[in-house]
């Protein structure tokens, strides 16, 4: 493959910041202005995200947040702005940053799209679809949400979120807005874990006990064409394994998680790793082969050869440096991004493999 015929990955633009929207005491929507000429190279999937990067105190600072508008119609130019939702971390560098300093006219460097929550997702014909989301994970689901209901005239979608209270619900008229849009074909169910409300729900943690009643209630789960799981780790679990007890097949169940520790320092080589592996990798259509350092991750080593390589968490999460592994074996330290198929079709997260075997090869075009 000639060098420039493939998309270029991890991809960096300044783009300017248009608005700074208070969404809730602890959370901002941060939309930004994408130029004529950047609009294709930003065309989104709902269900994407973007890694926004700046940098402080002597140190690049990186973060990963979905986008949460509708995804442009096919044919058209491009998204014109990218919105994405930030809550605050306690102690977060970037989500501190974005809350209390940044303004609209301040121009960050945006990472073209990535990832694959939604990538299961027809946007055609008829379907019955669902979500189960806790807090920020409303992001991704927002943009999966609007654009099923606006590109597939048939489709109906059931959303069932958790929020603390009804102040720390984000988006709260935008999704009312949706069900009023589409009264007949969007079912909303709201539960809060810390505030009563006076009608619906009574208020409390959506556990695997409480969704395996609550589901059947609702509708019947083995029917639903795609599940979207988004949130706090211990949410998804919950609400996966409540779904696979109630008969619903693994490969319907889409998920991805939100506030898992990050896990960027360097692993500890294990028994088993292998000492003076070469890794060798194909990113944009260019090849090479490096020796890796001991204990370093498969990003770890290409990074340190090709600057541009494509990563956002580090942390097994975002799925940004997803690669298919073409030849030898890795050990990866954890995965919350990749699904069943995913990792049965070769693919592996690079920020997260260590080489087995003395020659490890990825792909990161593939």
């Amino acid at each position: 493959m000639v060098a420039g015929s493939v998309a270029r990955h991890g991809a960096f633009h300044p783009l300017r910041v248009a608005d700074v929207e208070r969404l809730t005491e602890d959370a901002v929507a941060l939309t930004f202005e994408v130029p004529a000429e950047l609009r294709d190279a930003y065309r989104f999937a709902p269900g994407q995200h973007i890694a926004l990067r700046r940098y402080a105190n002597g140190g690049e600072i990186r973060r990963t947040y979905s986008v949460c508008d509708p995804a442009p119609a096919p044919g058209s130019e491009g998204p014109r702005r990218l919105r994405v939702a930030v809550r605050l971390v306690e102690g977060g560098e970037f989500s501190t940053y974005a809350l209390k300093e940044l303004l609209a006219g301040e121009t960050l460097e945006v990472m073209t799209p990535a990832g694959r929550f939604g990538h299961a997702l027809p946007l055609s014909g008829p379907g019955h679809y669902a979500a189960i989301v806790g807090g920020s994970g409303i992001t991704p689901v927002l943009s999966i949400v609007a654009t099923v209901l606006q590109r597939q005239p048939e489709a109906r979608f059931c959303l069932i979120r958790s929020d603390r209270t009804a102040a720390s619900t984000m988006f709260l008229e935008e999704v009312a807005d949706l069900k009023d849009r589409y009264p007949d074909r969007l079912q909303l169910v709201h539960v809060l874990s810390r505030e009563e409300q006076q009608a619906g729900l009574p208020s409390g943690r959506l556990d695997q006990e409480r969704l395996t009643g609550l589901l059947p209630a609702l509708l019947r789960p083995q029917s639903v064409d795609g599940w979207f799981l988004c949130g706090p780790y211990g949410l998804v679990e919950d609400a996966e394994r409540a779904l696979r007890a109630l008969g619903v097949e693994r490969a319907r169940i889409h998920q991805e998680i939100f506030h898992v520790d990050e896990g960027s320092a360097k692993a500890p080589a294990r028994a088993g790793d292998a000492t003076g592996a070469t890794v060798s990798a194909t990113l944009d259509g260019r090849a090479g082969s490096w020796p890796a350092r001991e204990g370093e991750s498969v990003l770890e080593t290409v990074l340190r050869n090709r600057a541009d390589a494509p990563y956002a968490c580090k942390g097994g999460v975002c799925g940004t440096c997803r690669v298919r592994l073409v030849e030898g074996e890795v050990r990866m330290d954890r995965n919350f991004a990749l699904e069943p198929d995913e990792l049965a079709a070769g693919y592996v997260l690079a920020c997260q493999s260590h080489p087995v075997t003395e020659r490890v090869a990825v792909d990161f075009d593939a």
